[in-house]
């Protein structure tokens, strides 16, 4: 399931990101995170993810996903794997790949199981040429650049990659979520019918219909999820 999540982040905070990056001197090598197959793909630079501006940047971000509905729904976040925050320039590029299984959170060690990625766009599409995400998935590819504050969500186990910058400069956040629901069709399933929720509400349905419907979710929630 792919699905686009619009203003996950405000002018306010995009700002302050951005603020934030373009000043850090923190900038490393991508491949320093990158696995065996990864790395001779990726061409780009990141945030030290240990670093004072990555962990400032780290909460501004997370303080957005806690609250925003669409992305719970999606999700359904059991842990998140703390934000990292890329660029590419002119001439760089991150090659068809599949992330990584697991993640080693970089502050506590714990280990994460990576069944959601993410990429949070923090540069509006004119700023820059080339850089779309490229998604693969059973019905063919998508093609993604969105506004910046928007963000879009897909299953880790998607083969994707990001086109090269003809011009200008791609900022994003990226990160991994390791959702209560493994499966992504099982997430998906309970994503529509929480939709199907939201509607029936605002339109003052049969309340006893409302509740049943509900109570199905709640049910398949404590029967798929991991904890």
């Amino acid at each position: 399931m792919l699905v686009c999540i619009p203003q996950v982040l405000n002018a306010a905070q995009l700002v302050s990101l951005r603020e934030r990056l373009e000043r850090s001197n923190s900038w490393v090598d991508g491949r320093v995170t990158a696995g065996y197959q990864g790395a001779p793909v990726k061409f780009n630079q990141q945030i030290d993810e240990r670093s004072e501006t990555a962990i400032a940047c780290q909460r501004i971000v997370g303080a957005a996903l806690e609250v925003h509905p669409i992305f719970i729904s999606a999700v359904l976040p059991n842990e998140i794997y703390p934000p990292m925050f890329n660029r590419y320039g002119e001439g760089m590029r991150f090659g068809a790949h599949v992330d990584g299984s697991v993640r080693i959170n970089p502050h506590n060690g714990r280990k994460l199981r990576t069944d959601v990625s993410a990429t949070l766009f923090l540069s509006n599409p004119e700023d820059y040429d080339g850089g779309e995400l490229l998604i693969e998935d059973t019905y063919g590819q998508h093609s993604v650049k969105l506004a910046a504050g928007d963000m879009v969500v897909y299953p880790a186990t998607s083969l994707h990659s990001v086109a090269p910058i003809t011009r200008g400069v791609r900022m994003a956040c990226f990160f991994w979520t390791q959702s209560l629901i493994r499966d992504d069709m099982q997430r998906s399933l309970l994503h529509d019918m929480d939709n199907a929720i939201q509607r029936l509400n605002e339109t003052n349905a049969d309340e006893g219909a409302r509740r049943s419907l509900i109570g199905c979710y709640h049910n398949l929630v404590r029967q798929w999820s991991e904890t």
